[in-house]
């Protein structure tokens, strides 16, 4: 009923697009969104490539990947701020511009800092499309926001997958620094987000700059210290998000309310959101290593391999949309665990078997992303007001970054110990599939539990409600 009432109150003050309007920009978000996902993919097969070339320590080279993912997550954060005062056609106009110059200085990089540099500036236009594909559904399409969420979704889980079979064959087939070719095509895009977006005018507000390099530094220390596992980062990142804390408490414009954390409901999708996005990262960079390592595939099979699953998350995507809009968005997050747990269970049991018994059970584990991310992100448009969104989904797309790191880091560790005992009793895995094995059966563990907090957590939520209501 809830529901129901925001969408009323969205349509009588929002942009009444005509259906071709509609799709022309759903259209563009969905093809830049495509290109900002890849991006992040795609290099991720090359490192070895970048390594070769300038003759590169790992440590060095993992630079290619581990800035891009700083500057992407902070930028996601920042352009979510940025759009609950400024027109969101500017924005995307400057972060595509960046894009494409980023894309541009990587091609004709003489070296590998200038390779790093066009990474970040990169990163820095690029986290500003995944950022408004969130909350244009939800600015332009209330009435339809469920649906074009599940689309959104479907894109990023699509060009997740496909990434990698792209790049391998492109810096097979022609060479690394191609990749930053493919990108430079965002900028065709911008006059037509020009033209088919809605005219907005500037809204109040500012944006507190101390604030935000506060929680800046301290989201990049955290994230260098999930990937580097140094000390130091981790004590770098407690000072400053202290600095942060005290800075939204004691500034008369914060960079964000902290009565945001005391919404209920948005605290629970965010933390239930953080643990359900670090095992399904998990899990995809936890796939290629297993099916290296255990099945013996080199990377363009790897991709062929997972290229089925990617395509399931894609076409369902509109399916997850439309069942979060009949059914609402706590039922498909139950769906989504459901998803999880199922599919968990399949590649735990499988793993050893051959390449395409892999190809067919990870396609469950696949489905369940663009619905987890469709019901989740609806839940949060719906639980904060709409002066709040912008900077709601930028700390939900935050999160997800960051959970996204941790993922990758715990199961690197956890893969580092040789265990002969098997977990998962109905499991074919032998040598060194068993702990993959295993680590898919913790999975589960972490995804059980994890639905059970979310199912306890907005009962209390919804009781004290009541319990409100009734005084």
């Amino acid at each position: 009923m809830a529901e129901m009432t925001t969408v009323a109150e969205s349509l009588s003050v929002e942009y009444q697009l005509s259906k071709a309007e509609k799709q022309k920009i759903i259209f563009l978000m969905c093809t830049v969104l495509l290109f900002s996902v890849m991006n992040g993919t795609m290099f991720m097969i090359a490192v070895p490539d970048i390594a070769r070339s300038f003759a590169l320590l790992p440590s060095q080279v993992s630079w290619v990947v581990t800035g891009y993912i700083i500057i992407y997550a902070i930028g996601a954060l920042m352009y979510g701020k940025l759009a609950d005062i400024y027109p969101l056609k500017n924005l995307l106009t400057i972060g595509l511009s960046l894009f494409a110059i980023g894309s541009i200085v990587g091609f004709f990089a003489p070296n590998y800092s200038v390779v790093i540099l066009a990474r970040l500036i990169q990163a820095s236009g690029a986290s500003s499309i995944v950022a408004l594909a969130f909350i244009v559904p939800t600015r332009y399409f209330p009435e339809a926001r469920s649906r074009v969420l599940g689309i959104v979704s479907s894109t990023m889980a699509f060009a997740s997958g496909i990434g990698p079979v792209i790049g391998g064959f492109i810096a097979g087939a022609l060479n690394w620094q191609f990749l930053f070719l493919i990108s430079v095509f965002v900028v065709i895009t911008i006059p037509f987000f020009r033209i088919w977006m809605p005219q907005e005018e500037k809204k109040e507000g500012k944006v507190d700059i101390l604030g935000a390099m506060f929680i800046a530094i301290a989201v990049a220390t955290l994230i260098l210290f999930i990937t580097m596992f140094d000390w130091y980062y981790i004590v770098v990142s407690i000072g400053f998000f202290s600095l942060f804390a005290w800075r939204i408490f004691t500034s008369e414009i914060p960079f964000i309310r902290p009565d945001l954390f005391r919404n209920g409901a948005f605290r629970t999708t965010i933390i239930s959101g953080f643990f359900a996005i670090m095992t399904m990262f998990g899990m995809m960079f936890m796939l290629p290593l297993m099916l290296s390592e255990v099945n013996g595939l080199n990377t363009l099979w790897i991709g062929l391999t997972l290229f089925p699953g990617a395509m399931a998350a894609a076409l369902t995507g509109k399916w997850a949309g439309v069942l979060t809009d009949l059914r609402g968005s706590k039922p498909v997050v139950y769906l989504a665990f459901a998803l999880m747990i199922l599919g968990f269970f399949l590649l735990s049991t499988f793993i050893g078997g051959p390449g395409w018994v892999i190809s067919i059970v990870v396609i469950l584990s696949y489905i369940a992303f663009p619905f987890l991310q469709t019901s989740t992100a609806n839940l949060i448009s719906f639980a904060l007001p709409r002066n709040e969104i912008g900077v709601g989904m930028g700390i939900y797309n935050l999160f997800n970054f960051m959970a996204g790191a941790f993922g990758g880091a715990i199961i690197g560790r956890v893969l580092d110990y040789e265990v002969g005992l098997r977990i998962n009793p109905f499991s074919i895995a032998e040598g060194t599939g068993i702990i993959y094995s295993n680590v898919f059966a913790g999975l589960i563990i972490v995804t059980a539990l994890n639905g059970g907090f979310f199912y306890l957590a907005l009962r209390k939520n919804e009781l004290i409600k009541e319990g409100s209501s009734a005084n």
